[in-house]
């Protein structure tokens, strides 16, 4: 029996360049979502037989405000110049949810200038499981180190969280500009060094946003040490390794961390804290029995 001949875009995959089966997916997926939309959701009379449903190529290029060429070009996989704010106008012509719209920039490989923001919130259940890990240490925080929730023993591991303003709740803040958490960060050139890293990195998808803008700034006037990591341009990301903290209450803890993202992006994230050595392990169960009693 004969092996079926594979499709022509397998045959031919090696020697297709990774920009040009962008340019195709995004052409596959604008055909997609404009064949599901009729004329009536979006305003416009259904005017004439139509031969193929949902929209025509010129009905799109209208709600987008483009010319009807330029629209059948990017439908057809040309090579041509897509700016972010074309991208937008045609993402609220075909009435694209959060999903598609993130979707449809990544496939342009385009920084959307006015991304939908969902709300920073951790569910029930992971908070249900922040709290069946203590005493073991655990912390939510977003890409931009706002924390998010904590357990009772992370609420103590770097002094008293509970104490500071939910405003100033944000670990790279902290570490630059609290006392405590300075004199709690053992090996803190290393530790900060990462931070500042991991932060640039993740700012590449959220230059534009005043939240982000405003913390850097914040971070430049309060701290020189902040500033001279920021100058370097550093960039990395880290999943997992080993950390440091000299706690005042109970003395050094040596933990191996893990960073479980509690999404599809990369944002928001669960990092939780082992005990490194029979040592810490003691100690983070005496942190925890203090954190409990509220001492």
């Amino acid at each position: 029996m004969a092996t079926p001949a594979a499709p022509l875009e397998l045959v031919h995959s090696t020697s297709v360049k990774p920009e040009d089966l962008r340019r195709r997916e995004l052409a596959a997926f604008l055909r997609s979502r404009r064949e599901r939309i009729s004329p009536e959701q979006v305003g416009l009379p259904a005017v004439g037989r139509r031969r193929t449903p949902g929209l025509r190529r010129e009905e799109v290029a209208q709600l987008a405000a483009v010319g009807v060429t330029w629209y059948t070009w990017l439908e057809q996989a040309r090579d041509i110049q897509v700016s972010p704010q074309v991208l937008d106008a045609i993402a609220r012509g075909l009435l694209l949810d959060i999903n598609e719209r993130q979707h449809l920039f990544s496939l342009a490989d385009a920084a959307d200038p006015a991304p939908i923001m969902t709300c920073p919130t951790v569910t029930p259940a992971v908070l249900a499981i922040m709290e069946k890990l203590e005493p073991l240490p655990a912390v939510a925080a977003n890409s931009r180190y706002d924390i998010l929730a904590y357990n009772r023993t992370y609420g103590r591991m770097l002094g008293d969280l509970d104490a500071i303003a939910p405003e100033d709740r944000n670990i790279m803040l902290l570490a630059f500009t609290h006392p405590d958490w300075k004199r709690s960060l053992v090996d803190y050139e290393a530790a900060t060094a990462l931070m500042v890293a991991k932060f640039r990195a993740a700012m590449a998808d959220h230059v534009a946003e005043p939240a982000w803008k405003s913390l850097v700034k914040r971070l430049l006037l309060a701290s020189p040490q902040f500033e001279a990591l920021w100058r370097q341009h550093e960039v990395g990301t880290s999943g997992h390794g080993e950390k440091r903290f000299l706690n005042p209450e109970v003395g050094l803890l040596h933990f191996e961390f893990t960073t479980l993202w509690l999404g599809p992006r990369q944002s928001t994230r669960l990092i939780t804290y082992t005990p490194a050595d029979e040592e810490t392990r003691e100690r983070v169960e005496k942190l925890h029995a203090i954190a409990v009693a509220g001492g």
